[in-house]
């Protein structure tokens, strides 16, 4: 009779648990046709490619291609378009520097709808942050890319480079492509561990290759997960294969920047290391975080620190291994503008052996490589805001505050209006001349306006150092056999690698 009445009672309790989950369920989905309507009313009069009833246009965007697809859609819909990711997340698309300027211009927040899937990874650092706590961070964050605090770099930037280019020797004797991709990685890898924490991971042993890997994991989860409407929701999401696939690489990112901060806070005890820090003019990244506080002498919380640290990590080093490797795919594309930044780079350096600080300011024709490559194949393809209040765009149209704006920054670098035969390479555009008669929202590989990339110099700087040493040391050259496959994975990546053949520029190399 008990064991009756218990599982009478276990079955009504399961049908009061099954009845609240479909009212909630009911009241979820009622809240998310609201939001669409909200959001397609308005943009009423933005017309568009054709939707999918259930996908938008997530389909045509997941498959090869993608990038170049909206690049058409451009072409077809001037001035933005929306596009929506499944049925209820719905952007208004812009590629026109004006339109940019509306928005990019002002300090709206990010779009909590796509950027909230980093928190479970980067926390709640400056590329999520809003409001008082972003300004708080960014100004505290600020002296740690100060000029005087990157000078050092170059030095650092140089001696990871070198050892990469000793590997690329031997690949070279062997006389075959191969993909560059993964080395340039770790060099940038190994280059920002000496700058964040002031020393480098022994040539990036199993910790330093366990954090790549999981970096890389990261981004390809990421991607899918922005584009498939069905892992929007994180209740679900941490169900599947790739939810529990994106914690393990959240925990493996973790545990090395978290051993990392435990490892310099202990080394700080340490009077000896005290005093070598006070008599130290430049500090590194991580220390500055330790001791940076406002002025209310409040100091970046242990969960702040780590957030700061590993929104760092992954902005300084997978936008920066994008950005490199097409560079100097751009290069064997174009052999001419190769052997002219090559000219250039030698005349810098006449009979040094290494490159200083004041040397990048001359490094003109290189730096107009650099900017058309950041045009051609820029690391983060797009971007999203969501607006703080209504905006006003040029043509008279208009968008409610609450609206979702996604910035595809690759179709505003193709966009024909702006720039004449938009897929030719030419450095020329970045002369002075041509960059004054510019609008300047027409090139952003950084973004623009206040929430602008904090870390630009520091990549530049860097992007400078790694090519100009590349090319005295290489000649690159394509392999016709395996062209790269664009790729957007939150940075451009390349779905095939980056093949180039490589001959070695130093004496006696034998080729």
């Amino acid at each position: 009779m008990v064991s009756v009445l218990f599982s009478l009672s276990l079955f009504r309790l399961g049908l009061w648990a099954a009845g609240l989950i479909w009212i909630l369920g009911f009241f979820k989905l009622i809240r998310l046709l609201l939001r669409r309507q909200m959001l397609a009313r308005a943009m009423d009069s933005f017309p568009g490619p054709p939707t999918h009833w259930l996908f938008g246009h997530a389909h045509e965007i997941q498959r090869t291609g993608s990038l170049d697809r909206v690049v058409s859609w451009a072409h077809q819909f001037p001035y933005a378009h929306p596009l929506w990711l499944g049925p209820f997340l719905g952007f208004l698309n812009i590629y026109e520097p004006d339109y940019a300027k509306a928005v990019y211009s002002r300090g709206d927040p990010k779009a909590a709808d796509m950027y909230d899937f980093f928190l479970q990874w980067i926390g709640k650092g400056l590329l999520v942050l809003q409001g008082p706590k972003w300004y708080q961070h960014r100004k505290l964050l600020t002296p740690g890319f100060h000029y005087d605090v990157l000078k050092p770099y170059v030095a650092v930037f140089a001696n990871s480079t070198h050892t990469m280019l000793d590997k690329w020797e031997e690949k070279a004797r062997e006389d075959k492509s191969f993909d560059i991709f993964c080395d340039v990685g770790h060099m940038a890898l190994d280059s920002l561990m000496k700058c964040t924490f002031g020393k480098g991971d022994g040539g990036l042993g199993h910790r330093g290759c366990s954090y790549y890997s999981a970096i890389s994991e990261f981004t390809l989860l990421m991607q899918q997960r922005t584009e498939s409407f069905q892992y929007h929701n994180d209740f679900i999401y941490w169900l599947t294969p790739h939810g529990r696939r994106f914690l393990r690489a959240c925990q493996a990112a973790h545990d090395h920047t978290d051993q990392i901060i435990r490892e310099r806070k202990a080394a700080l005890q340490d009077e000896k290391e005290q005093q070598k820090i006070q008599s130290q003019r430049h500090l590194n990244f991580l220390d500055i975080l330790l001791g940076a506080q406002d002025e209310n002498g409040i100091k970046l919380s242990d969960a702040d620190l780590r957030a700061e640290v590993d929104t760092f990590m992954f902005e300084g080093h997978d936008t920066t291994t994008s950005g490199i490797c097409w560079f100097l795919y751009c290069m064997a594309l174009h052999p001419e503008h190769q052997h002219c930044c090559r000219e250039e780079v030698c005349e810098i350096l006449g009979d040094r052996d290494s490159f200083q600080w004041y040397d990048l300011g001359k490094m003109t024709y290189l730096t107009m490589c650099i900017k058309e490559s950041f045009r051609l194949y820029l690391p983060v393809p797009q971007v999203y805001r969501q607006l703080s209040k209504p905006v006003n765009f040029v043509d008279g149209r208009s968008l409610p505050a609450g609206s979702l704006i996604s910035l595809h920054i690759y179709a505003l670098h193709r966009n024909s209006a702006v720039w004449p035969d938009p897929e030719v390479f030419d450095p020329l555009r970045f002369s002075p001349e041509n960059v004054a008669t510019r609008h300047p929202f027409a090139f952003m590989p950084f973004s623009a306006g206040p929430r602008n990339c904090i870390g630009q110099q520091f990549a530049m700087n860097e992007m400078k150092v790694v090519t100009a040493l590349c090319l005295l040391r290489f000649e690159f050259a394509l392999d016709p056999l395996r062209p790269p496959i664009k790729m957007p994975q939150l940075i451009l990546r390349s779905k095939n690698g980056i093949h180039l053949r490589l001959k070695s520029l130093r004496p006696g190399s034998g080729k």
